[in-house]
């Protein structure tokens, strides 16, 4: 999981920042490539026209437009700044007041108008599809305002009460301004908290409240960053371990007192204030029911929410019938390779077999972390069967802190920055040993790490011809599909060799299929936890802790949960569409430089760019009957 954007106004990237522990292996050296070229941008990644664009004046106005809302974004959201490798605002937190949301839907209404001034006409080829994704995207973003996603700011699974910690871990920390500007974050947090708070309860008063059966949990994840002493809490922890042997003398001193008096003057108590506002005031508030669609425009709150996730216009209903055919398809796959296994009764003794069996679990917390890097250290050297690009920046694998593990799923990833200096991590969940079974340890390297987000992302931040919103945008259906993609992969780099595996790949497919089930369910058509729980247990591997936490995920995230499926189904259909139409001239690493070498897009425009893809193959390598 690449964990998604919170607030439909930000940008579209990674706008979740995740746990900076410090590496405990030396980030592995990833295998070089050759630098992504020009053919990334463009309908036909094999041509690219030397000719110049139709007119240099229509491109230059809207590169202009790019860069200057780019600089914009840096400024309004200093995390983005952070996580792309920017220092310039490495001391300040974005205004989360409702007043500085509606400043900020304001500027995206009047930039739709601007973009929309431009004559796409004008435009060159590569600048149209510029043009046409800034559209799209700026569009859902203004499409969006009206359902007051800002009034949620917290659930268990994201907010300030997790983010600050986390981005406390990732920001620079390699010299004395640097550390400054960090005591200048930890000295603003009140402030942040204070905006925070007053979001709460402007949302309760308007009756816009998430779910009691996820709030409750918040509390304790608050409580979990606040000590007595500030040199235990979380936040100094991360911020103060593993510094640099120069930052040992007067001035290193001298920033420490400060990151300690900070967390202690105003962390603590800011904390201290947002656990108050929630159990006495903000927990009662919350509402009983589970669905979005309870809530005012609820209903075309979802239909927007499943747009921006999926990049498609389904009903909840047609999303509901193709994952129920997706389990049926996918349990029969189970049933086959559980037959290998020579295992005498029917699936739901063999799921109970493979959530208990102790030759399926590992004995400690490090011996999880040292199984995926050797699994990862496995498919390095293999990637090169079916990728011609590859990326530069190395990826480590993390533990997820021990602050949010027990609410955190089984894994996400995190980008790196190459300008940062910071290789991009595989959080592997390492809480309750017994929820880690052993076979499912390959498919979930494959999604995270490689050839899943790791590859896809760092490979899109390194697309240097492309303008920054795209090659740090997030298109949930594209980044998610993908991952899932890169699972089914994975017998190709060898790996799923024993039946186990195998069945541990289907288990995650399941996973997700079950998710298009479930996730309408419960938002569309009034489910309980409790029949989410029952369906997940009936049909997945998963263990009891993991289905409940994925079971409250959906809650908390409407329709974030759909892009996997669809997009996995997507990107397959292209594959499969284009080994039809080409014949023996598909070659599926040009398959994969088509679908990544534009950054994450639509899966409208990603169909639209391998059909130009099967076009220009066509042309360029004649079938094979044809040349004899």
């Amino acid at each position: 999981m690449s964990r998604p954007a919170r607030r439909r106004v930000h940008p579209r990237v990674h706008p979740r920042v995740h746990p900076r522990v410090r590496p405990r292996v030396r980030p592995r050296v990833r295998p070089r490539a050759r630098r992504p070229s020009a053919r990334a941008r463009g309908a036909a990644p094999a041509r690219r026209a030397a000719a110049p664009p139709p007119s240099a004046g229509a491109d230059a106005a809207l590169r202009t437009l790019l860069e200057r809302d780019w600089e914009w974004r840096l400024r309004e959201y200093p995390i983005l700044a952070t996580l792309v490798g920017d220092p310039r605002y490495d001391d300040r937190w974005s205004d989360v007041s409702l007043e500085a949301h509606d400043r900020r839907g304001g500027y995206y209404r009047d930039l739709q108008k601007r973009a929309r001034a431009i004559d796409r006409r004008a435009l060159s080829p590569a600048a149209r599809m510029d043009l046409d994704l800034f559209l799209y995207e700026t569009g859902l973003t203004v499409d969006g305002l009206r359902f007051h996603d800002e009034m949620l700011p917290l659930n268990q699974m994201s907010g300030i009460h997790q983010e600050v910690a986390d981005l406390m871990g990732l920001a620079p920390r390699r010299t004395a301004a640097d550390l400054e500007n960090v005591a200048a974050r930890l000295a603003a947090i009140g402030t942040l908290v204070d905006q925070t708070i007053a979001v709460l309860r402007e949302g309760a008063a308007r009756g816009l409240t998430p779910p009691r059966a996820i709030m409750q949990m918040v509390p304790g994840q608050v409580a979990a960053q606040i000590a007595d002493d500030p040199a235990t809490t979380p936040i100094a922890t991360m911020v103060l371990a593993d510094l640099p042997a120069e930052l040992d003398g007067a001035a290193g001193r001298r920033v420490r007192d400060a990151i300690l008096r900070a967390t202690r003057e105003v962390v603590v108590p800011a904390y201290r204030r947002l656990h108050a506002c929630l159990v006495d005031e903000y927990l009662p508030k919350t509402r009983a029911s589970l669905a979005l669609c309870v809530l005012p425009d609820g209903e075309a709150w979802y239909a927007h929410l499943v747009r921006l996730m999926t990049s498609r216009d389904l009903a909840p209903a047609a999303i509901h019938e193709t994952g129920l055919a997706e389990v049926a398809r996918i349990r029969a796959a189970m049933l086959e390779t559980m037959r290998e296994t020579d295992h005498r009764g029917d699936l739901p003794s063999f799921l109970s077999f493979m959530r208990s069996d102790a030759r399926f679990f590992l004995a400690s917390r490090e011996q999880i972390l040292t199984a995926y890097r050797d699994i990862c250290k496995r498919i390095d050297p293999a990637l090169t069967r079916l990728f011609r690009t590859l990326p530069r920046l190395p990826y480590g694998v993390l533990p997820v802190p021990s602050y949010s593990e027990k609410e955190q799923t089984t894994a996400y990833y995190h980008p790196g920055s190459a300008a940062a200096g910071r290789p991009g991590y595989f959080y592997a969940n390492t809480y309750d040993l017994a929820s880690r079974p052993t076979w499912e340890m390959e498919a979930l390297a494959a999604h995270e790490a490689v050839p899943g987000h790791h590859l896809q992302i760092a490979l899109a931040q390194e697309l240097e011809d492309l303008p920054p919103f795209r090659r740090h945008g997030h298109h949930t259906a594209f980044v998610e599909g993908w991952g899932l993609y890169a699972e089914s992969l994975g017998a190709e780099l060898g790996l799923y060799r024993d039946p186990y595996s195998r069945f541990g790949r289907l288990t995650y497919e399941m996973w997700r299929a079950v998710r298009l089930v479930v996730d309408t369910g419960l938002h569309a058509f009034g489910w309980s936890r409790e029949r989410a729980i029952a369906f997940f247990e009936q049909n997945a591997g998963k263990a009891g802790h993991d289905i409940a936490v994925e079971v409250d995920r959906y809650i908390a995230w409407p329709a974030q949960a759909l892009a996997y499926k669809l997009g996995e189904l997507a990107i397959r259909e292209l594959r499969d569409g284009a080994r039809r139409a080409l014949g023996d001239r598909f070659d599926l690493r040009d398959f994969h430089d088509a679908v990544l070498l534009a950054g994450p897009l639509p899966l409208p425009i990603l169909e639209n760019r391998v059909t130009g893809w099967i076009a220009a193959e066509r042309r360029r390598r004649p079938a094979r009957a044809a040349r004899a």
